[in-house]
């Protein structure tokens, strides 16, 4: 096998990801062998991190070398494909220079797409909407094992939408490729066996249970709008009353819904937390936080807050920030314990302690043990039946 040889990569990457155990079954197989990803790639950023600790991006295009271009297309990895929702490889300021930006769309490690496509137990002639078409890469997938025409695929930016709809056409698929929020679903050709989606959401939308046929499948990332981890993968069936039901089947990590996702914060911190109502000693230290099922956790008593780190004068302070109800919990080190201050209308770090004791006084469950139930009001996470582990958010109104 050579490095410009997409076929022979393309059997090379399926035989990575049935070894890991993704792959499973012969139609995924076939349509992973047979989709050219380099289509859908035609140019993406290369990052790491600079000397500075902050992310670099290399453009990579169709300039390249093509053996090491179609080398690293064909890596498990995940390639960012545009920042600050314009810039691509292609429109970086400066062609093959690393630049600095906010990733907001990307091509997802293969292992994720094909490991969802498997968990969504579709069969010959089955209709999927898919929510975010990103690349296109995970359409074409779906068109493949499915027919185009049983694949409807909605993507709330425009020009994201359309190099993917050209990228399908190129791979010989035709299908719908929709413009809009997906967060809507996409009614007019409800409804669907299976709906897929492709980035992170606080929770499920009910647009998406109505448009699911009973007995039918919801497959989606569900957790942050700002955090990169602390998120899962959460699979429900649709009843025959309208309602769904199911649970997080593994972790997995996706950037947040266009309509979700937080603006990075700026400025001085410190004044976003000027006025706290209440300071006193943290029973718990925040560095739980970098462990996925408190992360998770803290994402459910606090949907929506950013968690930010910062360093001044060599101390460090860890803040909670929800912007949307002006709140706020800042901690800092003081000595071997932490100090916290917390302002606003709800106390952050209060409900945080507290969903993180009761977790711990019931063994500490995995993220898998977590259930959903989403019906038209409200949408439910619990584990077990203590009431002091259950959480309903109510759906929020959608924009039309």
């Amino acid at each position: 096998m050579t490095h410009s040889d997409p076929a022979a990569l393309r059997r090379a990457l399926a035989d990575r990801l049935e070894e890991d155990g993704v792959l499973k079954t012969p139609a995924w197989r076939k349509a992973v062998e047979s989709v050219p990803r380099e289509l859908f790639l035609p140019s993406f950023f290369n990052d790491a991190l600079g000397p500075d600790g902050i992310t670099q991006y290399t453009p990579v295009t169709r300039a390249a070398d093509e053996g090491e271009r179609l080398a690293l297309i064909y890596r498990n990895e995940t390639w960012v494909t545009q920042l600050d929702c314009h810039r691509t490889a292609e429109t970086a300021d400066t062609a093959d220079e690393p630049v600095t930006g906010f990733p907001t769309s990307s091509s997802t490690m293969p292992s994720t797409v094909v490991g969802m496509l498997e968990s969504l137990d579709v069969e010959d002639g089955m209709s999927v909407l898919e929510i975010g078409t990103g690349t296109g890469y995970s359409t074409g997938l779906l068109c493949h094992r499915l027919g185009e025409d049983n694949v409807t695929s909605v993507e709330v930016d425009p020009a994201v939408s359309q190099r993917a709809d050209a990228a399908l056409e190129e791979a010989g698929y035709s299908t719908w490729t929709v413009i809009g929020d997906g967060l809507l679903g996409h009614p007019r050709r409800a409804p669907y066996d299976r709906t897929i989606a492709t980035c992170a959401l606080r929770r499920i939308p009910y647009a998406w249970v109505r448009q699911t046929r009973p007995g039918g499948v919801i497959l989606a990332t569900v957790g942050p709008s700002a955090w990169s981890y602390g998120t899962g993968l959460a699979k429900l069936t649709v009843r025959d009353d309208g309602t769904a039901e199911g649970r997080i089947i593994g972790r997995t990590s996706f950037m947040p819904a266009r309509a979700e996702a937080a603006v990075p914060l700026s400025g001085d911190l410190t004044a976003r937390a000027a006025y706290a109502n209440t300071e006193r000693r943290a029973s718990v230290s925040p560095d739980i936080l970098n462990n996925w099922m408190p992360a998770f956790l803290a994402q459910l008593v606090a949907p929506g807050a950013q968690l930010v780190r910062a360093v001044s004068d060599s101390q460090e302070t860890v803040y909670l920030f929800d912007t949307s109800r002006e709140a706020f919990a800042a901690l800092t080190a003081d000595g071997d314990e932490w100090k916290v201050r917390q302002g606003g209308p709800v106390a952050i770090w209060d409900a945080v302690e507290s969903a993180l004791a009761a977790w711990r006084d019931a063994g500490e469950p995995d993220i898998t043990s977590v259930r959903l139930e989403v019906t038209p009001r409200a949408h439910t996470y619990r584990i077990g039946d203590q009431p002091s582990l259950r959480w309903s958010h109510p759906h929020p109104p959608l924009s039309t």
